[in-house]
C-alpha cells in the first residue's frame, strides 16, 4: 500500500460512484490524500490500512428504527464498541437495528464495508441523519472510503464537517457515546 496525493491519474478500472467521490471533493478544493487496497472487510484490515494512512478510520454504521422508517449514519471512532440503546436515548428513537443493504444501496448507493459520509452525496431525498460521535470530532485527519472499500482516503476532519457536510446539505447530529472498551 502506497499513500498517494489525490484522485487516481487513470480512473478507467474505477466504479462511478468513486469517481463521484473524487470530482465531488476536487470540485470543493478539499485536499486528500489516497491509498489504494485489497476490500477492507472488516475493522482489524482498516487498522493497517490506518498505519499508511496516517489517520483513524472512523466506524460507519448504518441504522434504522425498527419500522424502517428513520435512517442513520452513525460516524464514530472505530475502537469504540456500539450499543444501540447509548445512541436510542440521545435520538430519542427506540430499537435501532442495523438497516439492511438493500436500504443501504437504495439511499446512499454504498454497499456493506463500504459505508462512508461521502455516501451522503447520494442521498438526494435528505432521508438519512447524520449522527457523529463527539470523540471523532477531535481527530485532526479522519479516514472514509470512497464509497467503495478498495481505497480509503484521509481527509482533514474539519473540512469533512464544515465544508463537505455542509454542501451535502445533511443535518448533523453531534452525539457522545460512551466508551465502555475497558470494561
Amino acid at each position: 500500500m502506497q499513500l498517494l496525493n489525490g484522485r487516481p491519474e487513470n480512473c478507467e478500472k474505477r466504479l462511478l460512484k468513486e469517481i463521484k467521490c473524487y470530482d465531488f471533493l476536487d470540485g470543493l478544493d478539499i485536499n486528500y490524500l489516497r491509498v489504494d487496497h485489497n476490500e477492507a472487510e472488516n475493522m482489524e484490515i482498516c487498522s493497517e490500512i490506518e498505519k499508511v494512512l496516517g489517520a483513524q478510520i472512523c466506524k460507519n454504521l448504518f441504522l434504522c428504527n425498527r419500522q424502517e422508517t428513520q435512517f442513520y449514519l452513525l460516524m464514530m471512532p472505530a475502537n469504540k464498541p456500539f450499543k444501540t440503546k447509548d445512541l436510542s436515548k440521545q435520538i430519542e428513537s427506540s430499537r435501532l437495528s442495523f438497516a439492511s443493504s438493500q436500504n443501504m444501496e437504495k439511499y446512499l448507493d454504498i454497499t456493506p464495508g463500504s459505508v462512508s459520509v461521502l455516501g451522503l452525496m447520494n442521498d438526494k431525498e435528505n432521508a438519512v441523519s447524520l449522527l457523529v460521535d463527539k470523540d471523532l470530532m477531535t481527530e485532526e485527519y479522519i479516514g472514509v472510503h470512497p464509497c467503495i472499500n478498495t481505497s480509503s482516503l484521509k481527509i482533514k476532519t474539519e473540512d469533512v464537517f464544515e465544508t463537505i457536510v455542509r454542501e451535502l446539505n445533511h443535518p448533523m447530529t453531534v452525539v457522545s457515546l460512551p466508551d465502555t472498551s475497558n470494561e
